[in-house]
């Protein structure tokens, strides 16, 4: 409870937020991977999935910092911290998300 008091999580509204908020960056990441994998040279050197990975652990922290920055709230270790394992997340978000959306999609759609 100490970390959710912390964070100013309060009550569900702010636990959807933060969902929503892992749900855009997500978005936000496999749309420059997607773009990323019709570059040849990048494509033969890294795999997808590190792509990805290594995109999450840049854009997750600055999204923190900028969010805290605008919302003037202080920068403390632990919310970088924090970042960084939302990174992991929206990297597994990221990286299957579309493949479980698609599937479904496919079982629920029926093709002629």
């Amino acid at each position: 409870m100490e970390v959710l008091n912390a964070l100013e999580i309060e009550s569900i509204v702010d636990v959807t937020k933060l969902v929503a908020a892992i749900g855009v960056l997500a978005f936000i990441v496999s749309c420059i991977a997607e773009v990323l994998k019709h570059v040849k040279w990048l494509d033969a050197v890294l795999p997808t999935g590190i792509v990805v990975i290594i995109l999450s652990l840049v854009i997750c922290p600055v999204a923190i910092l900028g969010m805290l920055a605008y919302a003037g709230q202080p920068i403390t270790w632990f919310m970088v911290f924090a970042s960084f394992i939302a990174a992991f997340i929206v990297a597994l978000v990221a990286m299957d998300g579309w493949e479980r959306v698609t599937e479904l999609a496919g079982k629920l759609i029926k093709r002629e």
